[in-house]
């Protein structure tokens, strides 16, 4: 099942008409993500694909969000993919607070796939290292997207935004719950 992402209210965008997103995750603690932008992509300002290597700053260009907890609990994990298939992994203890990096995830798979009128990222990320995510639980998850225009301007993506500024650690954002497998 696709889930589309709404654009923030203060964001414009003229590159991208949609995105979409497509979650599974799987008994062994495995999620995969395979995002979909649709519209005008060469107007976006797409880095090159590099190394897949872990990269901290990555949301200040266009990237792809996942925020990931296993309610009651408040902490969440936030990982970030650049179209570049550079990535990036943290642990939060609480709502923007106690940030480390999750050195404990392995790099993720990262697949592109692109052409005129559309953008598509699919990664696969092994989560059964983070105690705090047990596989048999229900998760709940954030997917966001920044996307950068040719022209500098940048446009705030999510399944749900609260009130305000663009926030993705807002817990408004963990909108897509994910049941146990």
């Amino acid at each position: 099942m696709r889930h589309r992402f709404k654009l923030h209210p203060d964001s414009q965008c003229g590159a991208a008409s949609q995105i979409e997103a497509e979650v599974t995750r799987s008994r062994s603690g495995n999620l995969t993500l395979h995002y979909f932008v649709a519209g005008n992509i060469d107007k976006l300002l797409m880095p090159s694909l590099a190394a897949s290597v872990r990269t901290d700053g990555l949301w200040r260009h266009s990237c792809f969000e996942a925020f990931v907890c296993a309610p009651p609990l408040a902490n969440y994990f936030e990982f970030n993919f650049a179209p570049s298939t550079q990535w990036a992994a943290y642990r939060f203890d609480r709502y923007r607070e106690g940030m480390a990096i999750a050195s404990e995830i392995g790099a993720p798979h990262i697949e592109i796939h692109s052409s005129g009128g559309g953008f598509e990222l699919q990664v696969s990320l092994a989560l059964k290292p983070l105690t705090n995510l047990a596989v048999g639980a229900a998760w709940r998850l954030g997917l966001s997207a920044v996307l950068e225009e040719a022209d500098g301007r940048k446009s705030y993506w999510a399944l749900a935004h609260p009130p305000g500024n663009a926030d993705f650690h807002h817990a408004d954002c963990f909108a897509l719950e994910l049941p146990a497998p």
